[in-house]
């Protein structure tokens, strides 16, 4: 029996090769011509094709022909059987394939195509790289969060899929002088993204571009030009807490921390809250906290659980005119307001008795009061202070009010009443 052919019993147990193996094939390499006594060629050999295209390939076998003929020969793409009519037999030695409307890859390191011997044992193999050239790169962004580092990101492309894999590189070099460098540090913040750790200068700009290649092309996006200090941000600002003020059921105060890392440099910043109801996902934003490190929210409801973040801008470092950057927003904190003693309908207190005044005009009117304090001045320590002063009047006559219905009988009041 000639070595490398398996015997009557081994053939009639050999089923076709798993799949996972066959996917392996062009990792590892696919058998070629040579390596045993049974051996066949697939031409063209590791075919790159456009999506749409259309593939003629032949496997040829080498050796006695009375083992391995072209009639008992059979396809496989991806560990499944191609049917019989895509193939024609050539010659005593040769099977030929036709292919038409390629689809892309199923894998970027290329499909399987295998001929196979009448027992399922393969001959040979080839990879298929079927895709489409890479698109350019676009809506580049980049950062610094301390002003030595910078990180990029960008958009591989209009459809972005290019069945093949695709190497992205990120350039960069001083727009006036230098040599082009690449970056290194890949996927960083995501899938197509790059960070530049350190050597980068100050007070110059620099050009910064995405090159994008695979076996069916390249393309370059547009230069960036940026300086470093005008795309400085920072970390969340830590160490947020939010408190209840007092007894006011309608406001929480909120307390931050400064972002540390940019604490040695000349620089203002500027900073958002904003929050939302425990079982809402609607956030109310409030833009106009400035340069401080605190803020009180008011209008907000009694007996109310908030979750609120903080954000932070730095901008006009060491003279810059950029508006800067906004950090991410910080992880939130929750609070509670109290919860309102003022009754409320259907609490079960008494309502107005006929004759009496109603609170209405004053409730409306301290609604308005509201409504003009978050539209003109959320977080004035001006306003609150009268705001303070006006929710003090109203505790005070609310009190008053009730001591007097207390003291006055029923009959003495309807005598007042006439």
């Amino acid at each position: 029996m000639p070595a490398g052919r398996p015997g009557p019993a081994a053939q009639s147990a050999r089923r076709p090769p798993p799949l996972l193996p066959l996917l392996l094939l062009c990792v590892l390499g696919a058998p070629r011509a040579g390596s045993g006594a049974h051996t066949a060629v697939i031409s063209p050999q590791d075919p790159t094709l456009l999506i749409g295209s259309s593939l003629q390939a032949t496997c040829s076998v080498h050796g006695d022909p009375s083992g391995a003929t072209a009639e008992g020969l059979y396809w496989t793409l991806n560990g499944r059987r191609l049917a019989p009519e895509l193939s024609r037999v050539l010659n005593a030695s040769t099977l030929a394939l036709a292919l038409a409307n390629l689809n892309g890859s199923r894998q970027q390191s290329g499909d399987n195509l295998v001929c196979h011997a009448r027992d399922g044992s393969i001959l040979a193999g080839s990879c298929l790289y079927v895709g489409l050239p890479p698109e350019k790169p676009f809506n580049i962004s980049c950062w610094s969060k301390n002003m030595k580092d910078l990180t990029c990101r960008w958009t591989p492309g209009a459809h972005g899929e290019t069945f093949l894999h695709t190497n992205y590189s990120l350039k960069y070099k001083l727009r006036w002088y230098g040599q082009d460098n690449t970056c290194e540090e890949y996927h960083t913040v995501g899938p197509h993204s790059c960070h530049i750790p350190k050597d980068l200068a100050l007070f110059t700009p620099y050009e910064i571009w995405v090159e994008a290649t695979n076996r069916l092309g390249s393309a370059r996006s547009d230069v960036l030009t940026l300086d470093i200090l005008d795309v400085v941000t920072t970390d969340p600002p830590p160490d947020v807490h939010v408190s209840r003020v007092g007894g006011l059921e309608d406001q929480l105060s909120v307390r931050w921390v400064s972002p540390p890392a940019l604490k040695d440099f000349l620089f203002q910043a500027k900073y958002q809250i904003r929050y939302r109801v425990e079982d809402s996902v609607d956030w109310k934003v409030v833009d106009d906290v400035s340069n401080q490190t605190s803020c009180r929210l008011a209008g907000l409801k009694p007996g109310t659980v908030y979750f609120v973040q903080v954000r932070c801008n730095p901008f006009g470092i060491y003279g810059s005119k950029k508006a800067g950057i906004w950090s991410e927003w910080s992880h939130p904190t929750a609070a509670s307001t109290p919860r309102s003693e003022r009754p409320g309908p259907g609490g079960g207190a008494c309502e107005p008795r006929g004759g009496e005044p109603s609170s209405g005009p004053v409730r409306r009117e301290l609604k308005q009061f509201l409504g003009w304090l978050k539209k003109h001045a959320y977080c004035s320590n001006l306003s609150f202070r009268l705001y303070d002063q006006w929710r003090a009047w109203m505790q005070k006559s609310h009190k008053t009010r009730n001591q007097d219905e207390g003291i006055l009988p029923s009959g003495r009041r309807g005598t007042t009443r006439g």
